[in-house]
């Protein structure tokens, strides 16, 4: 009895895992489409008229191949970089997001026919007259997005430094600074971000790609169907008509009935490398210095911060705890967004400078707090006597109250720089490649999350661990002996 028991759930657990997707949207009635709104116009980007609804030649596209699939079409918001892992997890049933066709996608998910062909359009400066292709770029710097057909087009020319960001206008800004030589992004991204700066002009282009609807492997029902949505869309001119009204149709467009010729890599064929573990600890490297010297300005800022508040005049006193309460109460991923990009215009810094500057200022106000704690709890008569014994103010402070002091606030600091190691993750928005942002490109590179995820995890553990033991050991050292 037990054993047909267990035959039967193994036929159910089976039956279910073998259930398309297709059959399960019509049980939903609905076609749940992943994309990434920071992606920005003309993909799939908020109604500037109605920022509660979600616009986009590819929302007109999900749109109709949900009605021809009698389906209604349902955005899910995901970010870019993991969009096929969460493609795989079934957070929903299709990609739908400016997604390329490479051949380590396809050896992970199935592809319907392209809806879009692009071209790599390469950006510089005006003032750049003899740059015409990336042979002329060696030694430079040339600004992509992570996981892009571009990013593998610089990865696999030699001499070039590819820097990555996570937005689509970032790297035009860095461009117009002269932080980078150049760009290389989609030709969508290159004519409505880059070209329509009057600095910047077009050196050519590298290359091409296509644009296609991510499936899952095992639901060839549902690939099918929406295939054959799409090729109907082609055939009867809906789609060029979507992609006239957002100004993308071109000659290109006029293959899009072809199928595609891209081979596949071989599933699993991707490994951690020693050359992975390499950059790793690089990245680890750049991790400990950023977070040590931002760390070294935030004690150094709190301490002059807490003295001001304590000992200042009235307007000295109202200005700190202004500041304070600014850097505590707004996000340090906005800090450091207005300090590299709002203020790149009138205060131009390198991606390293701006990531400790932000990074120590937004901690500076934790900081003033905890010296403030600190010299509040020194009894105010060991002040009073030693004023009585005719040091002044500043010596007072200096010998008496701050050592005192600085042992109450040591745990809270220690804390806060084991905080700070890991909110220096947040510095890869600026370009900066710390050791998470380390972990997601070798996630993307072997296609896969959970290694390149422990042991990301363990150097953070390997940091922090032996600064929580030391501040310990620091903390007992400075406790008064007792009788």
């Amino acid at each position: 009895m037990l054993a047909l028991v267990l035959c039967v759930l193994i036929y159910r657990a089976h039956t279910a895992a073998a259930d398309d997707g297709l059959a399960r949207a019509h049980a939903r009635g609905t076609l749940r489409w992943g994309a990434d709104i920071q992606g920005g116009e003309p993909y799939a980007f908020q109604d500037p008229h109605d920022r509660t609804r979600i616009i986009g030649f590819e929302v007109d596209i999900a749109d109709a191949l949900a009605r021809r699939l009698g389906l209604r079409a349902e955005f899910v918001q995901n970010d870019w970089l993991t969009l096929v892992p969460s493609l795989e997890r079934g957070d929903f049933d299709v990609i739908l997001n400016g997604l390329e066709v490479t051949p380590a996608r396809r050896a992970r998910i199935a592809f319907t026919r392209p809806y879009y062909r692009f071209t790599e359009t390469l950006v510089v400066r005006g003032d750049a007259p003899a740059v015409h292709g990336l042979t002329d770029l060696h030694g430079q710097r040339v600004g992509t997005l992570g996981g892009s057909l571009a990013f593998d087009l610089l990865k696999d020319t030699p001499g070039i430094e590819a820097v990555l960001y996570e937005g689509v206008e970032e790297p035009y800004i860095d461009l117009e600074e002269g932080r980078l030589a150049a760009v290389l992004l989609d030709n969508i991204i290159a004519t409505r971000y880059g070209l329509t700066r009057p600095a910047l002009r077009m050196a050519g282009t590298v290359g091409e790609g296509a644009y296609a609807i991510g499936v899952r492997r095992d639901e060839p029902d549902l690939l099918r169907a929406v295939d054959l949505a799409l090729a109907g869309m082609i055939d009867d001119g809906e789609l060029r008509t979507i992609l006239t009204r957002w100004q993308l149709w071109d000659e290109r467009q006029s293959t899009l009935g072809a199928a595609l010729t891209l081979g596949t890599e071989p599933v699993g064929g991707a490994h951690l490398t020693l050359t992975h573990i390499a950059l790793f600890l690089r990245a680890t490297g750049f991790t400990v210095v950023i977070s040590t010297l931002a760390m070294a300005l935030a004690v150094a800022g709190g301490l002059l911060l807490s003295i001001a508040r304590r000992s200042g005049g009235r307007c000295a006193r109202a200005a700190v705890a202004t500041y304070i309460e600014v850097f505590r109460g707004t996000p340090v991923l906005l800090q450091l967004y207005v300090l590299y990009y709002g203020l790149a215009s009138v205060l131009r810094l390198s991606a390293f400078t701006a990531a400790v500057a932000g990074l120590g200022l937004n901690y500076a106000a934790y900081e003033a707090e905890l010296y403030r704690a600190g010299i509040e709890a020194i009894p105010v008569g060991q002040t009073e006597a030693a004023l009585s014994l005719g040091m002044s103010h500043a010596l007072t402070l200096r010998r008496i109250v701050l050592p005192q002091a600085f042992r109450v606030a040591l745990p809270g600091i220690a804390n806060d720089f084991i905080a700070l190691l890991k909110d220096s993750s947040l510095v890869s928005v600026i370009t900066v490649v710390e050791l998470t942002k380390q972990m997601t490109i070798t996630a993307v590179d072997v296609r896969g999350w959970l290694i390149p995820g422990v042991l990301c995890a363990t150097l953070y553990l390997a940091l922090s661990y032996p600064l929580s033991r030391l501040a310990r050991r620091l903390e007992q050292r400075l406790t008064p002996a007792t009788a």
